[in-house]
C-alpha cells in the first residue's frame, strides 16, 4: 500500500495498492483535496478543477486599435 504526505498538513495519506498519476484523494486529517503527481516516491499536490469563467457577452468586448508606432517603439526597446 502506497502512502504519501499531504502538502497542507504533512499527514499521511493512503493511496491504495496501485496509485496512478492524476488519482484524486482527500487528506483524512485536514480534508484537503489532493492529486497524485509523482509515483516514485509517491507525491501529492493540491487538486485543481477547471474553472468556469463567465467572460460576459462577446459583443461587449472592446477591440483595441492597433497602434503601429507603439509596436515599433516596443520592438526597438526589446
Amino acid at each position: 500500500m502506497a502512502i504519501a504526505f499531504c502538502p497542507d498538513c504533512d499527514g499521511s495519506v493512503s493511496l491504495g495498492p496501485n496509485p496512478q498519476i492524476g488519482q484524486r484523494v482527500t487528506c483524512p486529517h485536514c480534508d484537503a483535496e489532493l492529486e497524485v503527481i509523482e509515483l516514485s516516491p509517491p507525491e501529492l499536490d493540491w487538486a485543481y478543477d477547471e474553472m468556469d469563467i463567465d467572460w460576459g457577452d462577446e459583443e461587449e468586448w472592446e477591440e483595441e486599435e492597433w497602434d503601429e508606432e507603439e509596436e515599433e517603439e516596443w520592438d526597438e526597446e526589446g
